[in-house]
């Protein structure tokens, strides 16, 4: 048990004295002076108890008990805060299990893991991927490391569509370059695609079937050969942020096995279909919404809504704990109905998770860099990780809430200074490794970490490093508990600032062979966790730079 999981056993002791249950909330005071955790418990229990909040945070802290090996001190502050001070021993304790746990201290352990199911990137194979694409990718990718880390059994899953008018476009595009390269004058059409690698799966069927296809009236086999090619370099580039898709799922066997059909049969059950101007209409004005959505076009055609129902409908089917969707912006004002129709249907959307992540603007220079997906003039996603490299790419989509507009700057990201940010963490973890190479080469023992050599790291920036350091399970919890990555990001920044700051004061390797050590075994800790946190984010944690 560290402190923290004391002091909060401690207050829930308090609350079944008293009979009364509130969320127990500790938060770590900024200012160091306020202690290492502090409580607003007497400020909620006002109004349960009718008394002022100092008069009852002077009745916790006298019913707690203060444990010395937990809490070196209780102090009260303000309206009525709490402030808890940690005893070093515990301090000392909490180190000792990142050297006891190595690789996988932080990692949490289920006794039967939940399953969960991350459906994220889905881009139609029209094109190359993008950087808004490439965003979804990493925080995909991310927050299913950070699941696994939590114990989960996780299914990273691609949903796509390779049918529909986009699809036609596309077959239609390679066509034209086709006949094109056959030596045929074309009028290119303006809302076709126009990118180079339309160009090059036409060099690539003129050269496996000459001219042979010039009178070919299905755009079948141009379709299905640009559909080959982009999916290609789509998987190319998946496995340059490394990382892999369990499952590619295609829209099209929901029609063939007719989930699509049966969905609408499942909702008509429920009368909540209805047809109207040719078009068959989801009433979802019967469960709170505004006004009724299209699911069937009058042409036909399913609006995306309705697959994306009978999609989630099998995600149900397949048992897993948790769902999580991650959508861009333009998403946001359709999943609801999606939700909504899975609820009705009987579905515990409880287990869905709805991510939505903003947009993403290129800057070099201090300038803007222009992009339109359609004409194919803007840096795909390869083409960026080429520029920066997957360290720089991964880290700095997960820089910022994906709540927030992410502006990512590609002259800081190619910057080789503390200035960026990827550089200084890994700067980091290098200089650690490059003390611990000198202190073999001169003999010293680095494996020495037995207590009376920890107890010998009482500096306050050695103490300040000890807390940030054994915060990291906390942080692999709470990322894993609000499905947001950018917390171990800063968490990670962070430690690698309260290292620079012990390095600068504090010598390791000095005169006092004890304190060296000590110093040795907390940098190696330092080391271990900075290392595992990288390993989460899957960027990597050098030995030099």
């Amino acid at each position: 048990m560290n402190t923290e999981e004391f002091i909060h056993s401690e207050l829930e002791r308090y609350l079944k004295s008293i009979n009364v249950e509130i969320p127990i909330i500790l938060q770590r005071p900024k200012d160091a002076q306020f202690g290492d955790f502090a409580s607003n418990m007497a400020l909620q229990l006002a109004g349960h108890l009718k008394k002022k909040p100092r008069q009852i945070a002077d009745e916790i802290t006298e019913f707690l008990n203060i444990d010395q090996s937990f809490i070196l001190k209780v102090e009260i502050a303000g309206p009525g805060f709490i402030n808890f001070y940690a005893a070093k021993a515990n301090l000392y304790d909490q180190l000792s299990l990142i050297f006891e746990h190595n690789s996988v201290y932080g990692k949490i352990t289920q006794k039967k893991p939940l399953k969960a199911q991350i459906e994220f990137v889905s881009a139609n194979p029209t094109g190359p991927l993008t950087i808004g694409h490439g965003r979804q990718a990493v925080l995909g990718d991310t927050v299913a490391n950070i699941l696994e880390t939590a114990g989960y059994d996780v299914t990273r899953e691609y949903y796509f569509n390779d049918a529909g008018r986009q699809m036609r476009v596309l077959g239609q595009s390679v066509r034209f370059r086709y006949l094109e390269l056959c030596g045929e004058s074309i009028e290119f059409p303006e809302d076709h695609y126009q990118g180079e690698y339309i160009k090059d799966v036409a060099q690539s069927l003129l050269g496996k079937h000459g001219h042979s296809l010039k009178d070919e009236p299905d755009i079948d086999i141009f379709k299905q050969a640009a559909e080959d090619a982009i999916f290609s370099d789509i998987k190319n580039t998946i496995s340059r942020l490394g990382f892999k898709f369990d499952v590619f799922f295609n829209e099209k066997s929901l029609y063939e096995q007719g989930k699509i059909t049966q969905t609408v049969e499942n909702l008509k059950e429920k009368n909540l279909v209805y047809e109207k101007d040719g078009a068959t209409w989801f009433k979802t004005s019967d469960l709170g919404f505004d006004q009724d959505r299209v699911i069937i076009k009058s042409s036909g055609e399913p609006t995306y809504r309705l697959p994306d129902m009978a999609y989630h409908s099998e995600k149900f089917k397949r048992g897993f704990d948790l769902i999580i969707d991650i959508f861009g912006a333009d998403h946001i004002d359709t999943y609801p109905d999606v939700l909504a129709a899975m609820k009705v249907l009987g579905n515990d959307v409880d287990k869905i998770k709805v991510l939505i992540h903003q947009f993403v603007t290129l800057t070099e220079a201090g300038q803007k860099v222009k992009m339109s997906t359609r004409k194919a003039n803007f840096i795909t996603l390869d083409e960026l990780i080429s520029e920066v490299g997957s360290d720089v790419t991964r880290y700095f989509f997960l820089m910022r809430s994906m709540n927030s507009h992410l502006n990512f700057d590609i002259t800081l990201a190619k910057n080789q200074s503390d200035e960026n940010p990827v550089f200084y963490i890994q700067y980091a973890h290098a200089r650690i490794c490059s003390i611990i190479a000198l202190a073999e080469s001169r003999n010293i023992d680095i494996k020495d970490k037995s207590r009376s050599i920890l107890e010998k790291l009482v500096a306050t920036e050695e103490i300040n490093l000890i807390k940030e350091l054994i915060q990291y399970p906390e942080i692999i919890k709470l990322c894993a508990e609000t499905l947001e990555p950018q917390k171990l990001v800063n968490y990670l920044y962070n430690l690698a600032t309260t290292f620079h700051k012990f390095y600068t004061e504090c010598r390791v390797i000095n005169e006092d062979s004890q304190l060296t050590k000590g110093r040795l075994a907390l940098i190696d800790a330092t080391r271990i966790v900075i290392a595992n946190a990288l390993h989460v984010l899957r960027i990597d944690a050098p030995q030099r730079m």
